[in-house]
């Protein structure tokens, strides 16, 4: 049995999970998500807390009932806390604005880059050289955190361009001059 398919996943207060054929319907405080699940796999909910259950016990089988559990504990997260991502910009003279419902990039190119808002999806520059990307579904968090990352990924020599606040780029030595 999957370990991770096998774990009840509580309600918190609030949470309200409904299950109609094949969608699965979370809705929470923060907003409503719905996720489409496999035949191979059933959803209950039992007293307080939601039971993924699955038909057969072939190796498909058992990957899809995990899958399925995890998908459905990130809803019940992200219909209560949410998710964020953090991202940071290196190097001289590059800084991102929020213009409207659109981010403004300056990364070194000769000129600004514009990336819209999604639907769902809340951009928020701190500071100049800070991005926050906020929302209830995780997958979506993480793409546009992606997308904006790509438009100047970090090179290894100065380490300038978009990184993950956590994250640690490899430097290079470069050239010795003679």
């Amino acid at each position: 049995m999957s370990r991770i398919g096998k774990a009840p996943i509580e309600l918190p207060q609030g949470v309200e999970v409904k299950v109609e054929g094949g969608l699965v319907r979370v809705t929470g405080p923060k907003g409503e998500l719905e996720q489409q699940i496999r035949p191979e796999t059933g959803v209950s909910v039992e007293d307080g807390q939601v039971v993924v259950t699955r038909v057969g016990d072939s190796k498909r089988h058992r990957a899809y009932h995990g899958l399925t559990r995890a998908l459905l504990a990130n809803m019940v997260e992200g219909v209560t806390r949410g998710f964020s991502k953090g991202l940071e910009i290196v190097g001289v003279g590059y800084r991102a604005e929020k213009r409207g419902d659109a981010l403004v990039l300056n990364v070194g190119y000769s000129h600004e880059v514009t990336y819209p808002e999604p639907e769902g999806i809340t951009i928020s520059t701190p500071a100049p050289t800070q991005i926050t990307v906020e929302g209830i579904d995780k997958q979506k968090v993480g793409q546009v955190a992606a997308e904006l990352r790509s438009v100047r990924p970090p090179e290894p020599y100065k380490g300038k361009g978009i990184r993950y606040k956590d994250e640690q780029v490899r430097r290079k030595a470069g050239k010795t001059g003679a």
